[in-house]
């Protein structure tokens, strides 16, 4: 934790009580109780799947990085993509919590090479610097590179949605083994931070996939003008709403889209004082 002492992070899973959709935000817990954090929300890694936990006590940070899994969004081509039947994914993301306590999501630059991660196990090798509770010391790695453990088991899917046409072909037991290495002195590429994953907009849509109507709810911290803009793949505006004055709370969008075909893409953008969410809503019909 940021004042130093060892705890708990729960982070976002399945499923909430009354909705089968991830949770997005998390809970710390720690010797005094726990703490609810609905300032930070986790969109990439959903479903349990191998973690690495590592904390730099000269920069007072930790890390979780995070391989694959299941998850309700993904990112395709610098957009955010939710789809509600939250399938297999091969996202690899990190939660870094600064020393001031705040937490931000970040993608790697690279990926699982297929659809793997839901239940798999990081297993670190022996010897590696850890503290008690099995973080790694990130400042004791002064190597270039690292080996710091290996990544073992889990489901290997074939396709991103397999829960609804499943004959038990689709998906296996993975028993591939992946090592792991921390790359300290070398730039291998540039982790993207997840600007919504530090926002208030909170922005969900629901259904996603959707065969004509959606649903998008959000979240105003305080009263706010409100621009909301719907386009198709195309770039076509289909609606441009401009709202004054919004009061704070939660808000509510609807939107019936008639002759859509199967497969299309629309983008839904909400904008709210210096705050942005740009979401694609995918069409099943």
């Amino acid at each position: 934790m940021p004042n130093g002492q060892e705890g708990l992070t729960a982070f976002s899973g399945v499923f909430q009580k009354n909705i089968n959709y991830p949770f997005l935000n998390c809970v710390n817990i720690d010797s005094n109780g726990y703490v609810v954090n609905n300032a930070f929300s986790q969109y990439y890694n959903h479903y349990h799947c191998a973690h690495i936990p590592l904390f730099s006590a000269t920069a007072n940070e930790m890390h979780t990085v995070f391989f694959g899994g299941i998850a309700q969004y993904y990112d395709s081509l610098g957009i955010l993509v939710q789809d509600n039947n939250v399938p297999f994914v091969k996202t690899i993301a990190r939660v870094t919590r600064t020393g001031n306590g705040v937490m931000t999501e970040y993608k790697l630059p690279v990926e699982m090479p297929t659809l793997l991660g839901a239940g798999s196990e990081f297993i670190p090798i022996e010897g590696i610097a850890h503290y008690n509770n099995e973080v790694l010391k990130l400042d004791d790695f002064v190597a270039d590179t690292t080996l710091v453990g290996h990544m073992y088991g889990g489901i290997s899917s074939t396709a991103p949605n397999i829960f609804f046409t499943n004959n038990g072909s689709q998906s296996a037991a993975s028993s591939q083994i992946f090592r792991i290495f921390i790359i300290k002195k070398s730039i291998v590429g540039i982790d993207e931070i997840n600007t919504q994953s530090t926002g208030t907009l909170k922005l969900v849509v629901y259904p996603n996939p959707s065969e004509g109507s959606i649903t998008a709810t959000y979240y105003l911290k305080e009263n706010s003008d409100v621009q909301i803009s719907l386009t198709d793949q195309s770039g076509r505006i289909i609606e441009n709403k401009f709202l004054t004055n919004v009061k704070a709370g939660a808000q509510i969008y609807q939107k019936r889209l008639d002759r859509i075909s199967a497969g299309a893409n629309y983008f839904l953008k909400i904008v709210a004082g210096n705050e942005k969410v740009f979401q694609k809503i995918i069409f099943a019909r």
